[in-house]
């Protein structure tokens, strides 16, 4: 058994190493995520700072996956550059 010291995660040399990318991202019914994906936004949203909403059915195109609390960075016609919370979007 090996042992982190940090976290203290135990593992055995026989299992997998996890993948080198570790972003993870998944959309709300549980399918994973990954850059270049078109996804609908399942909710409507607002727009901090703007009276703009992102309508539900809205489709984004050409994802790109982020580190952080919102994991989506796109650009949604009629709005501009954006980042979404993955909890917000199904896969199209």
């Amino acid at each position: 058994m090996f042992v982190c010291p940090e976290c203290g995660h135990e593992w055995t040399a026989s299992e997998p190493e996890a993948s080198s990318d570790g972003l993870v991202v998944k959309d709300a019914n549980g399918n994973l995520l990954t850059d270049g994906d078109t996804v609908t936004v399942i909710k409507d949203l607002k727009v901090k700072g703007s009276s703009l909403v992102v309508k539900v059915g809205t489709k984004v195109k050409n994802i790109r996956l982020v580190e952080g609390d919102h994991d989506i960075d796109c650009r949604i016609d009629g709005i501009g550059a954006i980042k979404l919370k993955s909890e917000f979007v199904r896969k199209a």
